[in-house]
C-alpha cells in the first residue's frame, strides 16, 4: 500500500499556505518548500478523499518538465536537497519525494491556459457563442476536436473554494501590461507545442493545460508552481481519441465524471469517493508518470 499524505506537518519550518493541494512552507526569506500531498480537487472543492501516491507522481511529472523545458524559460527549481532544509529524518520520511526546495518569488495574477483541442469549458462557450474566450473559431466543429492552432485562453486565479473566471488576452493586458502579457502568451505557446509533440510520441494527447509564473527580484518571468500534470492537464490515450466524444483521460476527469453522477451541487463539503474510484485513478495518475518520463520503448 502505497504511503498517503492527506496533510503534512512539519514543525521546524512555518507553514505560509495551504492550497487545495499543496502545502507550502517558508525557508528563510527567499526560498520556499513546496509539499505535494495527496488531495485532490474537483470542480474548485477538496475532496476528503486523498488518492494515494498521487502527490509523488506529480512531483516527478513536474520535475521532469522543468527540466525539459529550462531552455525555453528559467523555473523555480533551486536544486537544493531535501536534507538542506529538513534535517531531522522523521520530518524529511513525511515528505519524501513529494517536495521541492524553490525560490520565492512574485506570483502573477493570471493562470496561463492553453488549449489544443475543444473540450471542457471551451467546448460549452464554443457551443453558446462559436468562439473561445472571445476568439472565433471554424463553424462545425465537434466536441474534442483538434483546434487549428492552440489557443492561450488565460484566467484569474481564485481563491481555494472560488471559481476562476477566463479573461480575454486585453484583460490580461490590463492586469499585466503589453510587454509582460505578451511574453507569458507566447512562452506558455511554445511550452505547449514542444510538451505536445513530444506527449504524443509517447501516445498521450495534452488536450489542454494551464501554467503558472511568477517575477523574480530582477523582473524577469519565471515558471513556478507544477507544469503539465494530470492535475493541471488534460491528458488523453492517443488510441482511445475519438473526435465526437470525451475521450478517457489520464487525469482527474474520471472523478469529475463519477462526481457528475451524484446528486452533489458542486460545493463543498466534497463527497467521498469510493475505493474503485480511488484505485483506478492513482492508477491513471502512474500510467501517466511512465508513459512520460519513462524512455519510449
Amino acid at each position: 500500500m502505497l504511503d498517503v499524505l492527506y496533510e503534512s506537518d512539519l514543525k521546524s519550518l512555518p507553514r505560509v499556505a495551504r492550497g487545495k493541494v499543496r502545502d507550502v512552507y517558508a525557508v528563510g526569506e527567499d526560498k520556499l518548500l513546496i509539499v505535494t500531498t495527496d488531495r485532490l480537487s474537483a470542480f474548485d472543492v477538496v475532496l476528503p478523499t486523498p488518492i494515494p501516491g498521487k502527490g509523488a507522481v506529480l512531483t516527478a511529472v513536474s520535475n521532469f518538465w522543468f527540466q525539459r523545458t529550462r531552455e525555453i524559460i528559467p523555473n523555480h527549481l533551486t536544486g537544493l536537497p531535501l536534507e538542506a532544509v529538513l534535517p531531522d529524518a522523521a520530518e524529511r520520511e513525511q515528505v519524501e519525494g513529494r517536495a521541492v526546495v524553490v525560490r520565492r518569488l512574485k506570483a502573477l495574477p493570471v493562470e496561463a491556459i492553453v488549449r489544443g483541442y475543444l473540450i471542457g469549458s471551451g467546448w460549452k462557450d464554443y457551443q453558446a457563442s462559436g468562439a473561445v474566450c472571445g476568439i472565433r473559431l471554424p463553424a462545425g466543429l465537434r466536441m474534442a476536436d483538434r483546434l487549428p492552432e492552440p489557443l492561450f485562453t488565460p484566467s484569474t486565479k481564485a481563491e481555494v473554494g472560488a471559481h476562476d473566471e477566463n479573461i480575454d488576452f486585453e484583460r490580461t493586458v490590463a492586469l499585466l501590461g503589453r510587454e509582460l502579457a505578451e511574453q507569458v502568451r507566447d512562452v506558455s505557446l511554445a511550452i505547449y507545442r514542444d510538451a505536445a509533440a513530444y506527449a504524443l510520441e509517447r501516445g498521450i494527447i495534452i488536450a489542454d493545460t494551464k501554467f503558472e509564473f511568477g517575477l523574480d527580484e530582477a523582473g524577469r518571468l519565471v515558471l513556478i508552481d507544477e507544469l503539465l500534470t494530470p492535475d493541471s492537464s488534460r491528458f488523453w490515450p492517443v488510441d482511445q481519441y475519438r473526435p465526437g466524444s470525451s475521450p478517457p483521460s489520464f487525469d482527474k476527469q474520471y472523478v469529475r465524471d463519477y462526481l457528475e453522477t451524484l446528486d452533489w451541487d458542486k460545493t463543498p463539503p466534497g463527497p467521498e469517493l469510493p475505493p474503485e474510484v480511488v484505485q483506478k485513478t492513482a492508477e491513471k495518475y502512474r500510467e501517466a508518470e511512465r508513459r512520460l518520463t519513462q524512455p519510449a520503448a
